[in-house]
């Protein structure tokens, strides 16, 4: 029967410290020490969202960021005793929220775009043993581990306070950790995104992947497609999107 008492007075003292103005104080909790572990604690969660959102905050303003992060903290039912991984599920309750928040159509997009670099960073990626100087057209080309292939509906990298975009834009953008722990943001296009996917797996060379392109794409010319691949393939090793070939 304790053990039943225990577990509703958590759960009433969770209610609270989710929604303190229409749930009610557990009884027996002193109104100031809750009030303070109210405070604590939903500062705390804002202090994650302000260092991964800083341009969507400024979007925002401050009371309306505020709310926001208030909606979340009350609504969404986190799972995970990871603090870094509060930003990931802010992005994912933004997305599914979004209509009936009345959010700008643009930020989600944003928001995953501005948590990217929080991703990346942290992400556990074994490097895997590859010729740097391989050859890439007829070679197997081993992408970065550490790397997201991003497509967007919106012009992430441009949006800010003085720059709100009106009408989508398909924006490609690829992220990456480089051999210095740097997280670097490289604009992209459709062809190389699709080049990036069809290289991931690691059992295509490059030649077969730009072939693949060119069929895909019908071009009246897959020899010519395959050269000037060649030379992106190149460009992409040189900014460490790709490590080289399998050894």
């Amino acid at each position: 029967m304790m053990h039943t008492d225990f577990q509703d007075f958590q759960r009433a003292f969770g209610r609270h410290l989710r929604d303190p103005h229409h749930a009610p104080r557990p009884p027996g909790v002193p109104a100031r020490r809750m009030a303070a572990y109210n405070e604590l604690l939903f500062n705390n969660l804002c202090s994650f969202l302000d260092a991964c959102f800083p341009v969507a905050r400024a979007m925002l303003g401050e009371a309306r960021w505020r709310r926001l992060n208030r909606s979340f903290y009350r609504d969404w039912p986190l799972h995970t005793p990871w603090f870094r991984e509060i930003p990931r599920e802010f992005v994912r309750f933004v997305a599914e929220y979004r209509t009936r928040l009345r959010l700008a159509g643009y930020l989600p997009d944003l928001l995953h775009y501005e948590w990217v670099e929080l991703a990346v960073d942290t992400m556990e990626a074994t490097v895997p043993a590859h010729d740097p100087g391989g050859d890439l057209l007829d070679g197997l080309p081993l992408l970065n581990p550490a790397l997201m292939n991003l497509a967007y509906g919106w012009p992430v990298h441009r949006i800010g306070p003085d720059s709100r975009p009106r009408l989508p834009h398909p924006t490609w953008l690829i992220v990456h950790r480089d051999a210095a722990d740097a997280v670097r943001f490289v604009e992209s296009n459709a062809t190389t995104a699709r080049l990036i996917e069809l290289l991931a797996p690691g059992v295509l060379s490059g030649r077969a992947a730009l072939a693949t392109i060119a069929g895909e794409l019908r071009h009246p010319d897959p020899e010519a497609l395959i050269r000037f691949g060649n030379d992106l393939l190149a460009q992409l090793r040189g900014q460490g999107i790709i490590l080289g070939s399998a050894p």
